[in-house]
């Protein structure tokens, strides 16, 4: 009996954790407040900028932020109308463009985005950056680092909040937190599932339709990619991603839903 009820007990503080993504409608495992995890975020973000040679393309900058401010209009926008705008409290969006050449771009929870100067060749435009953008913030709006964070603490701690766990375990508790959003690695990289990157796809498809991109230039820049690899090893952008021809099949697939958002240029 006493099983019984500790099983019953744990199970609903799992359902009670439970939270759903925007716009997909997943069920996710939340532990995790954004008032405990934003600001390592922030300050990790500032250290990566610190550490990083901000590019002085004043042509990059320009589209980066740019683009940056319709995403991040469109989320907003899209979260209000569908009463889930308390989900981006404590949100402080950021754009930059670090100078390197390497193909990468992420976006820290809470909205802090970073581009490497080496992927906008391949953005091409304001379209492609969007693309990027898209899929980026999107990472953050469907709390996939937040999730990370829950998942470890479960495997390290069982069913404690990262207060708590802090208390029993600082140091560990902080390097999980750090490994589930991407801080401490070379390249400060979300480097998510399979099923968070498709997720990602997803959603980023809707947000840049909203913020006046065509969606249907989605499964142009992901060509591009895929042939500026010249099938070497995949950038680090694409190294957990799906197949590029999956990838590429489900965006198609997908574009009929995101072209209901798209209204042309802003």
């Amino acid at each position: 009996m006493i099983k019984k009820i500790l099983f019953l007990f744990v199970i609903g503080l799992f359902l009670y954790s439970c939270a759903s993504v925007p716009v997909t409608g997943r069920s996710q495992l939340n532990l995790v407040s954004n008032s405990e995890i934003l600001p390592m975020s922030y300050d990790e973000y500032q250290q990566v900028l610190k550490e990083s040679k901000l590019s002085n393309n004043q042509k990059y900058v320009d589209m980066v932020k740019t683009v940056g401010k319709k995403i991040q209009v469109a989320v907003e926008e899209y979260m209000r109308q569908n009463g889930m705008s308390d989900n981006l409290k404590g949100y402080s969006w950021e754009f930059n463009v670090i100078d390197s050449d390497q193909v990468n771009a992420w976006c820290m929870p809470g909205g802090k985005v970073a581009f490497y100067s080496g992927i906008m060749p391949i953005c091409q435009d304001e379209t492609g950056v969007a693309v990027v953008m898209g899929h980026e913030v999107a990472h953050a709006v469907a709390n996939h680092g937040r999730e990370r964070m829950s998942e470890s603490l479960i495997a390290n701690f069982g069913l404690s909040s990262l207060s708590t766990a802090f208390g029993q375990d600082p140091s560990l508790t902080q390097q999980l937190l750090y490994q589930s959003v991407g801080i401490g690695t070379q390249l400060g990289m979300l480097k998510f599932s399979r099923t968070h990157e498709s997720e990602a796809d997803h959603i980023g498809l809707i947000f840049m339709a909203m913020a006046g991109y065509n969606p249907s230039e989605a499964p142009k820049f992901w060509e591009r990619m895929e042939a500026n690899s010249g099938g070497a090893r995949q950038p680090e952008f694409l190294s957990t991603h799906p197949h590029p021809d999956t990838r590429i099949a489900d965006l198609k697939k997908e574009l009929p839903e995101a072209l209901k958002y798209y209204k042309g240029a802003k």
